[in-house]
């Protein structure tokens, strides 16, 4: 008697991660993943998420709502590291994510327009953590850092929950036909998201130079400390 070839055959990436989607702890999981994405880690949530909703579309909205929590919640921890612990801690998890030479520039968009950087950090496939942790440097209300930070992660969860929720058979039987193609494509949204960090961010020294030559520009010889020539009049 030989064994059934579809038991021996080994599980694909998908698979494995609905397997996962099914053990009694996988909701506090994924909340914490979502806790430490916004604060830390290089990982997208939708990983865990969308099979864990194609596997029983009924939690779609529970699972919305508790992303969007953790990743509030773990959005305020970037930013109380950005705030308090920049030099030891946040400086080097800018710089993971290529936007360390930018920086500079980076902290000024937040303080000229805060909000709305929050809202395209919050929303794309951005790294979220360089967003929450710019904002604690950048001493962005807090206020508004959290309402922001509700309506762009609300936004980034509830959108394909619902899609998920009302078109959860159909993504259902088009991920279970084509599941090596559901596995990639979740691994490279996390690729694009990092590919997306530094082309975000201005380089260093880009908007510095222009400002430089500005001023060299409208400066008077005084400024520098320089001499002002004098033509000699004098007929001696």
């Amino acid at each position: 008697m030989t064994d059934n070839p579809a038991q021996a055959k080994p599980l694909k990436f998908y698979d494995r991660l609905k397997l996962a989607t099914q053990h009694r702890l996988a909701e506090p999981i994924l909340a914490l993943l979502c806790f430490l994405e916004a604060m830390i880690l290089p990982i997208f949530p939708e990983i865990m998420l969308a099979p864990m909703i194609v596997a029983d579309r009924r939690r779609a909205w529970r699972l919305a709502a508790i992303c969007t929590a953790s990743s509030v919640i773990g959005g305020l921890a970037g930013y109380a590291i950005g705030y308090y612990l920049f030099d030891t801690v946040g400086r080097a998890i800018i710089d993971f994510y290529g936007a360390g030479d930018g920086f500079a520039s980076l902290t000024q968009s937040f303080n000229d327009n805060g909000p709305l950087m929050i809202i395209i950090g919050a929303i794309s496939p951005i790294p979220y953590k360089v967003i929450t942790i710019t904002s604690g440097v950048a001493g962005l209300d807090l206020w508004t850092f959290i309402i922001y930070g509700l309506i762009g992660r609300g936004a980034r969860y509830f959108v394909p929950c619902g899609l998920f929720y009302f078109f959860g058979p159909a993504a259902n039987r088009f991920i279970e036909k084509h599941k090596a193609v559901a596995g990639w494509g979740m691994l490279v949204l996390v690729i694009v998201g990092f590919a997306m960090a530094p082309l975000l961010f201005p380089k260093a020294g880009t908007e510095q130079v222009q400002e430089a030559v500005e001023v060299i520009d409208q400066a008077t010889p005084d400024e520098f400390n320089l001499p002002t020539l004098q033509p000699d009049l004098s007929l001696d």
